[in-house]
């Protein structure tokens, strides 16, 4: 006599836990070879988001989401967080997935029910009936023993995430792109894996200018004498991580500032200083200056650049598809090289990380040339070149959606790509986090990097 099958139910394992943590999910109970839909909603600011898909149960009556790929739905690989990464907005949403508001979890519902009628069709049963099961899965950003600090000194508007650890701690900037703000998510995580982090504002935020453009150079020396100064980072100075214009600042900084920086952590950066561009004053535009130092802009590859002819920040399509406006500024090879980065000028450890399939900008590119550079002019520390193929402009915290390629800029309101596939930003960001992490930890014993080179794992 057989064993009676166990009730329909549904398991999420942790139900608690970090934003960053990978989590199991398994039906039980199913009818052998019946199909078995789930379902996860969550609201996040502007409202819901949702990704929905089918699964046939094993003989076992079993589904496990990270083995068994779905036969329908918003996604079609094995991965128990793609109803997660795969989410979209539901009618009448609006916003962005990225979380604002670090002390309040982010709470999934998950719904699995079987579908009657369906089970194995060559054997003489019944198929399945109605069954359902529910579960609340929460993802924190703030550990419970981080502390939460707002930093108004010298001028600087940030807030510092630090954990409840004794003595020196590894100790990131982290920096945004073009969207401006102050990037408290990103940082939150970093401190739950034992990182200091300083989540660093440095326009459209409160107190300081509402555009990138003319942003001074010695804004962010005074955030990192402030980190050398008051933090007590391991290493004695602060790593810089930045994402998009973000990225391009933190080459900038470990080039201008290499006795400040222990490292730089670029995220989809340019090789190059770019103009204001999207997120540019009106009244100067998208080819004015972007950064100054002593009171002079810094020259920058759109500063009447004789290989453009065109922009695409104006919401007009480029004259042909291949029309590329980082190619064509390289025309000028005199403005390239006044405006390139001179990374060379920095001997810490660097970890690119890129996409690609990047359509907002060259990232792979700009990533190859800052590291092929160092590796040409003898850089002995660790080099580390994250390019995933399947990944854009996108690339965030781990187990966000994803699927929000399309994109309106948030300053200048123009249309554009990030690029990407929903599942390989979705593994980017997950794999980026966790390795940048280990970087940032190693980084933290310079003799640990010393004479470390990693070549670069192009498309992973």
């Amino acid at each position: 006599m057989s064993s009676p099958r166990p009730s329909f139910s549904l398991s999420v394992t942790p139900l608690v836990g970090p934003l960053s943590e990978r989590r199991e999910l398994r039906v039980r109970g199913a009818v052998p070879g019946s199909l078995v839909t789930v379902r996860a909603v969550t609201p996040r600011d502007g409202g819901d988001w949702a990704a929905q898909a089918t699964f046939l149960a094993d003989r076992e009556g079993t589904v496990d989401a990270a083995a068994h790929p779905p036969v329908s739905g918003d996604y079609r690989v094995a991965d128990a967080m793609g109803l997660l990464w795969s989410q979209r907005r539901e009618p009448g949403t609006t916003g962005s997935a990225e979380p604002s508001d670090v002390d309040a979890p982010i709470v999934t519902t998950v719904t699995a029910w079987s579908e009657p009628g369906t089970g194995h069709l060559d054997v003489d049963a019944e198929g399945a009936v109605a069954a359902h099961d529910s579960v609340d899965v929460v993802q924190w950003l703030r550990a419970d023993d981080v502390s939460r600090t707002e930093i108004r000194a010298d001028g600087l508007v940030g807030t510092l995430f630090r954990p409840a650890l004794s003595g020196s701690l590894p100790t990131v900037i982290v920096l945004n792109g073009s969207g401006g703000g102050i990037n408290e998510a990103r940082a939150a995580q970093y401190a739950s894996r034992g990182i200091q982090a300083l989540a660093l504002g440095y326009f459209r935020a409160s107190g300081l200018p509402d555009h990138i453009s003319r942003t001074p150079l010695e804004y962010f020396e005074r955030a990192l004498r402030y980190v050398a100064v008051e933090l007590d980072p391991a290493g004695g100075r602060a790593i810089v991580s930045g994402q998009s214009r973000g990225g391009e600042l933190s080459l900038l900084l470990a080039a201008t500032f290499p006795d400040l920086v222990l490292a730089s952590v670029p995220f989809v950066p340019g090789a190059f200083v770019f103009g204001a561009q999207g997120a540019a004053d009106p009244a100067e535009g998208w080819s004015g200056p972007t950064w100054t130092r002593d009171g002079k802009p810094l020259e920058h590859l759109w500063h009447d650049n004789a290989g453009v002819t065109w922009q695409p920040w104006n919401d007009e399509p480029p004259p042909t598809r291949h029309r590329d406006v980082y190619i064509d500024g390289l025309h000028d090879r005199e403005l390239a090289r006044a405006s390139r980065i001179p990374i060379e000028n920095f001997a810490g450890p660097v970890l690119c990380v890129s996409g690609l399939d990047d359509r907002a900008w060259p990232s792979s590119m700009a990533s190859r040339i800052v590291l092929d550079t160092l590796e040409r002019h003898g850089h002995t520390a660790e080099r580390l070149h994250l390019d995933y193929a399947d990944a854009g402009h996108g690339i965030t915290l781990p187990h966000l959606p994803s699927t929000d390629i399309e994109r309106t800029h948030p300053v200048s309101g123009v249309r554009y790509s990030n690029g990407g596939t929903p599942r390989g930003i979705a593994a980017a960001s997950a794999d980026s986090f966790e390795q940048v992490c280990a970087f940032i930890h190693r980084t933290a014993v310079p003799a640990s990097a010393e004479g470390r080179t990693i070549p670069r794992n192009e498309g992973r």
